[in-house]
């Protein structure tokens, strides 16, 4: 049943990016190269933040210690 409702959104994804695909037209590597953008900004501050993180709690780990 997990895997039906894997199947079942990646469909609905499949069918949204091809409706956004048709709105966009020519347009379409411009919206795409600002998405993959967007995403690469956001998952790169994330992995900074989370080093961050794992670099604090080190420090504060040996302070204790």
């Amino acid at each position: 049943m997990k895997d039906v409702i894997k199947i079942g959104a990646l469909a609905v994804v499949l069918v949204v990016a091809l409706v956004l695909a048709v709105i966009a037209g020519d347009d379409g590597p411009w919206y795409f190269a600002w998405l993959v953008g967007t995403m690469m900004i956001v998952l790169i501050a994330v992995s900074g933040a989370v080093l961050f993180e794992t670099q604090e709690a080190a420090r504060i780990a040996r302070r204790d210690s």
